[in-house]
């Protein structure tokens, strides 16, 4: 079954069907003027046959002008030559009508005995041709320009939206290929750790790592996820970080988020994953790490403050917070904030997203 969808789809990507349709709608719309000059000398057919003489010429008019005059020799700004071939052709077309109309139309539909306009005299005739018929015939001609060029415009339109969601899916997938292998990177090195002194605890890690690639590889491949989910995954990342630090980590994780809400994938553990490798990674003493997430009707926060050494001076992003803003600009443009400040012994991080 033929739907309708179908049809706009056809129509839409037919640019011939789109061509013929114009000129079929103009002429039902140009008929009824034809018909009040012409009822009176012809019938339906007459005025019909008299119609396409006009026609013919508005048609050949339209499509030299938009498709040989002004891409050749306007847009490539060869102003003499487009005033010069605009000039020539208005009179070439203008008479050509004429022609049409009467040694074409009037032959097909007088009867009886008639005179007829020689062609010389149609070629230096001017006035009729300049007040007769230039302004009919560029009136349409106007029309098809317009409707070209608004389509045109409209195409390429659709085109570069086409080919920007493309270039931010493509940049998407790049960010993500950069932050798992990252993350991968560091969780093996707490197992590799752990192994090297046989703990018991490396069947446990092993464990919370395979949960974690199988939300990594499989469960987010989309554009948003539930806020829900990549909390667990912080979970678990934190229970396996915990199990290289010992009691000598402190971690708090403060979750005063109401309602679950859809985030970008992985954003919240490279913010995470950053603390622990800069805060507890460097900080030989008591590190600490404090999460808090919080969300209200018109937007959600996120903070992570870490504690580092005294010596500690941030000189520039990390990849991962840098690949993080990258990946934000892309999806939220100007409706998030990201705020990083060193103050004293703590290193603070909050991402604001705003529903509006």
């Amino acid at each position: 079954m033929i739907t309708r969808e179908a049809i706009i789809k056809f129509f839409s990507e037919s640019r011939v069907l789109q061509h013929v349709l114009f000129w079929c709608v103009f002429l039902v719309l140009d008929f009824p003027k034809d018909s009040l000059i012409y009822q009176e000398e012809f019938s339906f057919l007459g005025t019909f046959v008299m119609s396409m003489c006009h026609m013919i010429p508005k048609i050949i008019t339209s499509y030299f002008l938009a498709y040989y005059v002004i891409p050749k020799f306007l847009l490539r700004k060869k102003y003499v030559m487009t005033v010069v071939l605009f000039l020539i052709a208005t009179y070439l077309f203008a008479a050509f009508n004429r022609i049409l109309v009467v040694h074409v139309g009037e032959t097909l539909i007088r009867k009886g005995v008639f005179t007829q306009e020689p062609i010389l005299e149609i070629l230096i005739d001017w006035k009729k041709l300049l007040f007769g018929y230039i302004p009919n015939m560029y009136l349409t001609t106007l029309i098809f320009l317009s409707v070209k060029y608004f389509m045109d415009y409209k195409r390429v339109k659709e085109k570069e939206l086409v080919f920007e969601k493309e270039k931010t899916e493509a940049e998407l997938k790049t960010l993500k290929a950069q932050l798992n292998p990252h993350f991968l990177f560091n969780t093996l090195n707490n197992i590799y750790s752990l192994s090297l002194s046989n703990s018991p605890k490396t069947p446990t890690s092993i464990g919370k790592l395979s949960e974690m690639l199988d939300y990594v590889l499989y469960r987010c491949n989309t554009k948003f996820v539930l806020l829900s989910n990549e909390i667990k995954l912080i979970e678990n990342y934190i229970e396996l970080e915990k199990l290289r630090y010992d009691s000598r980590l402190k971690v708090s994780l403060i979750n005063n988020v109401e309602k679950d809400i859809k985030i970008p994938p992985l954003i919240l553990l490279s913010l995470v994953e950053n603390a622990f490798k800069h805060g507890a990674g460097e900080d030989s003493g008591s590190p600490e790490i404090k999460i808090e997430l919080l969300s209200s009707e018109d937007s959600f926060k996120f903070k992570i403050s870490n504690t580092v050494s005294k010596d500690y001076v941030l000189k520039k992003e990390s990849i991962g917070l840098s690949n993080v803003r990258k990946q934000l600009d892309l999806i939220y443009q100007d409706q998030y904030s990201l705020t990083i400040e060193n103050e004293g012994n703590e290193f603070n991080v909050v991402l604001k997203i705003y529903s509006n």
